[in-house]
C-alpha cells in the first residue's frame, strides 16, 4: 500500500520563526516556509523533506527527532559548539558522553544537542 510513497516526518515546535533561524541560519539547512501560516520544511539530501508545525502547547521529544550523519563527529561538535550550540551531557552508569558531549562507549560516535524549542537532534558517524 506504502511501498511507492515518499514518506516524511515531522516534528513540532513552540516558535517556528525560531526554528528557522536555528536550521537555516545556524545549521545552514534549507528551510522553506509553506503555504499554510507556521508550516516550515526542511528540504534534506535525497530530495527528502521534514515538515516542522508550530504547536502551542508543544512537549519537547524526550528523544532524538533527527540525525545529521557526518565524516568528523568531533569536527562537528566543535564547528557547532563554536557557533553557541550546547550538547547534551549525559553520565549514567552505563551511558556517559565526555566533556564535549560525545558518547564514545560503543557503536557510532554520537552527539546530542537541542533545537530552541527543546527537541533532540544529534551528531553521528557517518558509515
Amino acid at each position: 500500500m506504502f511501498r511507492n510513497t515518499k514518506a516524511f516526518s515531522g516534528f513540532s515546535v513552540d516558535d517556528t520563526q525560531k526554528a528557522k533561524e536555528f536550521y537555516g541560519e545556524l545549521l545552514g539547512l534549507e528551510v522553506e516556509e509553506l503555504d499554510m501560516p507556521g508550516l516550515l520544511s526542511l528540504h534534506i539530501a535525497g530530495d527528502s523533506h521534514i515538515l516542522i508545525y508550530p504547536k502551542p502547547n508543544h512537549v519537547p521529544a524526550t528523544f532524538t527527532v533527527l540525525n545529521f550523519p557526518v565524516k568528523d563527529v568531533e569536527k562537528a561538535v566543535d564547528e557547532l559548539a563554536a557557533k553557541g550550540v550546547k550538547f547534551e551531557i549525559y553520565n549514567e552508569p552505563d551511558f556517559k558522553t565526555d566533556e564535549k558531549g560525545i558518547f564514545r562507549g560503543g557503536g557510532p560516535l554520537i552527539a546530542w544537542f537541542k533545537d530552541p524549542a527543546g527537541n533532540i537532534l544529534s551528531v553521528i558517524k557517518e558509515d
